[in-house]
């Protein structure tokens, strides 16, 4: 129980660095698109922002799966 907290811990932190040192990478952004979602548009947001964001989620769900399938077994 206690690994898998620390695994938790660890993902969380990681994946919140990631989503730091990315606020500071748009910083100079210039390209900006609107993302067409079901219900509606979103606002502009910098293309970088947009595959940043995408590949953190990912990452983040990813490393949650992970820890559920191993709980298990």
């Amino acid at each position: 129980m206690l690994s898998q907290v620390r695994k938790l811990l660890f993902i969380s932190t990681f994946n919140l660095s990631l989503f730091l040192l990315l606020m500071v990478g748009i910083q100079n952004s210039s390209t900006k698109k609107k993302v067409n979602l079901i219900l509606g548009e979103t606002i502009t947001l910098p293309i970088s922002f947009i595959a940043g964001v995408s590949f953190i989620s990912g990452s983040l769900t990813g490393s949650l799966i992970k820890i559920n399938l191993y709980s298990e077994k």
